[in-house]
């Protein structure tokens, strides 16, 4: 998997903080969510919850 092809940084979206592409989440916010035990499942764009 080429994570970098999924990654984009925008100084006009969220600070420019590197986030995945197409969304407004965070590579930290997913990174947080997984850390607290969330699977990919409930935080996944294509999601629907």
């Amino acid at each position: 998997m080429d994570c970098h092809a999924r990654i984009t940084i925008d100084p006009a979206i969220r600070s420019g903080k590197p986030r995945v592409k197409g969304t407004r989440i965070t590579v930290y916010d997913v990174l947080s969510y997984l850390a607290a035990g969330m699977t990919p499942s409930r935080f996944s764009p294509t999601s629907r919850h």
